[in-house]
């Protein structure tokens, strides 16, 4: 049984704050960084898929938007279960730390899967080589008829803002949300990492039985890089909106993948970089 080792998503800590040349010791309460290690168990066995630094809290979300975006476990086929470890021989506060994904079979080639590899938080699942990998593994362009007015896309940003209690209280998340056609919050979801975030956001909506997700916008807290933008499109998501600058393989892939990329969404002001005709006026 899993003791009660869980951890919490901020940490107090103290410090020496200087105002001018005057220093004051205080406390505040910065945000955890915890590894986490995906699992997939099958009647084949046990395979370690990633060891991921994250912020704790919707474990089990990030665990299905991994293998959902990662196409270990494609929408065709079931999860069994997700779970966090209950081996005896593991530490209790380290189970906490170890998600398995439990899958009757695993249909997918885990070869690249082999070696355990760490990914970094600022930069998400490297390897991908390019465009053509992402089409080899299956995934179409994204089909949708959806429009949505520039003057809602504005109010995206602080409808956003608005739920990230944990960046509220430290200034140190990222965060992406999922919006309804009309603008209206489905989910958001925050981590140290942009990328934990948009796997925390569609494990949601696969584990509510709500993908594709062709009818919503994506928004995201920073930059936009090629493994959002390849997270999106697995997810069916024809619109996808940073506060920040988006990199050039992620607007490759966006007019690659018939994804509208909407970068700098803040003050009143967008540029979008593919697939405008999506963007009314």
């Amino acid at each position: 049984m899993i003791g009660d080792a869980r951890p919490g998503r901020t940490v107090p800590v103290t410090l020496d704050a200087y105002v001018g040349s005057e220093r004051h010791a205080q406390f505040d309460d910065v945000v955890t960084e915890e590894p986490l290690e995906l699992r997939l168990l099958s009647e084949g066995g046990t395979q370690t898929l990633a060891v991921t630094m994250r912020t704790p809290g919707h474990d089990f979300e990030l665990a299905a938007g991994f293998v959902t975006n990662e196409s270990i476990v494609p929408l065709e086929e079931r999860i069994e279960r997700i779970g966090y470890c209950v081996d005896p021989s593991v530490d209790a506060e380290q189970r906490y730390n170890i998600v398995n994904v439990h899958v009757r079979a695993a249909s997918a080639d885990l070869s690249r899967f082999e070696r355990h590899f760490t990914m970094n938080s600022s930069c998400g699942v490297c390897g991908k080589a390019n465009l053509d990998a992402l089409r080899d593994t299956g995934i179409a362009p994204v089909s949708s008829d959806l429009r949505v007015p520039v003057t809602l896309l504005y109010e995206l940003p602080e409808r956003m803002r608005k739920a990230q209690r944990v960046f509220s209280e430290t200034g140190g998340l990222h965060a992406a949300a999922l919006f309804a056609a009309d603008g209206s919050l489905l989910v958001a979801r925050e981590d140290i990492g942009r990328h934990n975030a948009v796997d925390k956001a569609i494990g949601w909506a696969r584990i509510e039985g709500r993908l594709p997700l062709r009818s919503c916008v994506l928004l995201v807290s920073g930059r936009t890089s090629y493994e959002i933008l390849q997270k999106a499109a697995v997810a069916g998501i024809p619109v996808v909106c940073a506060i920040s600058a988006p990199s050039s393989l992620a607007v490759d892939l966006a007019r690659a993948f018939n994804i509208t990329l909407a970068g700098f969404l803040r003050d009143g002001r967008v540029n979008v970089y593919s697939v405008p005709e999506r963007i009314t006026q």
